[in-house]
């Protein structure tokens, strides 16, 4: 298992840039695969961005274009880049770190808030 901090998630205007970072401990971060999900009021968690053990991403189609996902194994950071914030970018952000069924693990999320 492996335990999971986010952190950078603030109130800023639309179109600004943040970063978020999640730290993770406990365990070997260079074999977990991370995903970056929100959650905004009232609907359904969603997977925003993910990348691989071996650094393959993928993005949901909202945010392609905008937001960029990388690791730094040598931190056990995982980051989540967002430029051009939109509005309905707004959602409590989740870190997950998963390897295989039985050993997926959240973080405690941290809210970000598009608004001008």
């Amino acid at each position: 298992q492996v335990q999971l901090v986010e952190s950078g998630g603030v109130l800023v205007p639309p179109f600004w840039s943040l970063r978020l970072s999640c730290a993770a401990s406990g365990s070997i971060f260079s074999i977990y695969n991370m995903g970056w999900y929100r959650q905004a009021p009232g609907k359904q968690r969603e997977l925003v961005a993910a990348i691989t053990s071996g650094s393959t991403t993928t993005y949901v189609d909202s945010v392609k274009g905008r937001f960029t996902i990388s690791r730094d194994n040598a931190k056990n950071t995982v980051y989540l880049q967002m430029n051009s914030l939109k509005p309905e970018d707004t959602a409590v952000y989740y870190c997950n770190a998963q390897l295989g069924p039985k050993n997926n693990n959240w973080g405690q999320g941290t809210q970000v808030t598009v608004s001008s």
